[in-house]
């Protein structure tokens, strides 16, 4: 199967703001649309729609493409929700061999994925009435009950929930065989309630809170010790690290704790080890640049290092290998990611070109909307550039005119090898004066650059393309993910997406 979008004539559709575009295969539907999924409501499509989308689609492929986007959603893409979705909905449409049962040990990293995929299964089958899982899909229950042995008690307790189905619950539903006599200890202890409260740092900041103080000067003091205890002891994780460097600048710590925040936040084994978004660091660099407190700028400086060593992995292209980099910033693009709503699609286009611009030693970057904007950018740090591009907003209007990108290579004359597009891709031509980015394309490869390839990296996915080609010059990549490069790899070794995914072993 060709990763390039291989579509005729009767494949024509219309995208969300009226403009022709083309239907991808159901396979490359399914893909984009999982890679690209918060499962809350995107510009143009409500969460509910995007769920409906997706169990629909798996209805349209093979099985085992289905098991083996689930895996690559959770190791590749560190999705959470959506391959517990795919697993579920699969068991429903394929029975009678172990295909769902391997997926779904394989898709459960974490302790509260087990009650997670038991209440989607709930969730979407309907159920009602007391036994609410009765007679639920065998290859589920074996595939839980196999997960049940990865975890240990700390991480059974870190995630010991009142919620409506628990550990307990999962247990005497799946009946998982203990490996050993200490799992077995533990199934037991889950059984009877008896998991010990663990050492975590939402714990010790609640029960802290609970406490009564003298003065104010006592709390703060109180609480910048209990942070210098959490930073000291290593049992703040990475994500949660991120998470509350405001929270630890704010309670003015002491230097050998902020130099260990510093060592952690850019230590490779532990980045490699946390597999962060990228706009992960730029949701906490966010957080941070406008503040005036002591050791600010050493702790962007830590993160600024951080994204990099992410990306160091991303394969990157020399000085001879011209590159545009063209994020789209209009308004559709402003839809949050998850529910808080503090990263929008358009900071991720901006961060995944800076990634890549980073990784590149001859590009050149800009922002479109309404028209197209190039921007040079001299320093090499990501996020910094990041936030200089998020300051434009506005400077080239809120459509989404990507056709501009490529008449204005083509008005200059201009030769490039790659052209890399970082958007939701419903783009037309809000001037009403029948250009659209097919069209501009074609003449751009007639007239400047017959050898150019087009790169469409899909943020939202919602089933549609711009362009409907016959030749390999126009690929689709979706996701969030720095991941999404090793498929821009794939492409250049004569790969794609689809295939990538078929080598997933189960």
């Amino acid at each position: 199967m060709k990763f390039n979008i291989m579509t005729k004539a009767t494949n024509k559709v219309l995208n969300h703001e009226g403009e022709v575009a083309y239907q991808t295969t159901p396979e490359m539907e399914l893909y984009a649309a999982v890679v690209t999924a918060s499962l809350s409501n995107s510009f143009y499509e409500k969460g509910s729609d995007r769920l409906e989308r997706i169990t629909r689609l798996i209805g349209k492929v093979d099985p085992v493409f289905v098991a083996r986007l689930a895996i690559y959603a959770r190791d590749k893409m560190n999705l959470r929700s959506v391959p517990l979705v795919l697993v579920t909905e699969l068991s429903k449409r394929h029975n009678g061999d172990s295909l769902v049962k391997k997926a779904t040990a394989r898709v459960i990293r974490r302790a509260d994925e087990i009650t997670e995929l038991l209440a989607y299964y709930q969730l979407s089958n309907a159920r009602n009435g007391d036994k609410k899982l009765h007679k639920m899909s065998k290859q589920i229950q074996k595939g839980i009950a196999d997960a049940f042995n990865k975890f240990d008690e700390y991480q059974f307790a870190k995630y010991n929930r009142k919620t409506e189905i628990t550990f307990k619950d999962a247990l005497f539903l799946t009946h998982p065989k203990a490996a050993n006599e200490t799992q077995q200890n533990l199934f037991d202890k889950i059984i009877s309630g008896n998991l010990e409260t663990p050492y975590t740092w939402e714990v010790e900041l609640s029960e802290l809170g609970k406490q009564s103080f003298t003065t104010e000067i006592e709390k703060a003091r109180a609480f910048r010790k209990k942070w210098e205890e959490l930073i000291t002891s290593g049992r703040l994780g990475y994500m949660a690290l991120m998470r509350n460097l405001r929270n630890i600048l704010e309670a003015n710590v002491e230097a050998s704790a902020i130099r260990t925040v510093l060592n952690r936040l850019s230590d490779p084994a532990e980045i490699r080890k946390a597999k962060q978004f990228p706009f992960r660091y730029l949701a906490a660099y966010n957080e941070l640049v406008e503040l005036k407190l002591n050791y600010v700028s050493a702790v962007l400086k830590a993160l600024e290092k951080a994204i990099k060593i992410s990306a160091e992995n991303i394969s990157g292209f020399d000085l001879e290998t011209r590159i545009l980099l063209a994020a789209d910033v209009s308004g559709s693009m402003f839809t949050p990611v998850g529910r808080k709503g503090k990263i929008r699609c358009y900071d991720i286009g901006l961060v995944l070109s800076m990634l890549m611009a980073n990784r590149s030693e001859n590009v050149v970057t800009g922002i479109f909307g309404d028209s197209w904007r190039e921007v040079s950018l001299t320093g090499t740090d990501i996020l910094s550039n990041v936030s200089r591009l998020n300051k434009m907003e506005g400077s080239v209007g809120y459509s989404t005119n990507g056709y501009r990108v490529i008449e204005s290579l083509i008005k200059s004359l201009r030769v490039m090898d790659k052209v890399m597009m970082f958007t939701d891709l419903q783009l037309w031509d809000s001037r009403y004066g029948g250009n659209n980015l097919k069209g501009s394309w074609i003449n751009y490869k007639k007239t400047v650059a017959p050898n150019a390839k087009l790169y469409l990296f899909d943020l939202v996915g919602y089933g549609q393309t711009p362009l409907s080609v016959q030749r390999d010059d126009v690929h689709l990549i979706a996701g969030w993910s720095d991941k999404i490069f090793d498929i821009l790899e794939a492409i250049e070794n004569g790969s794609d997406a689809v295939k990538e995914i078929m080598k997933i072993e189960i």
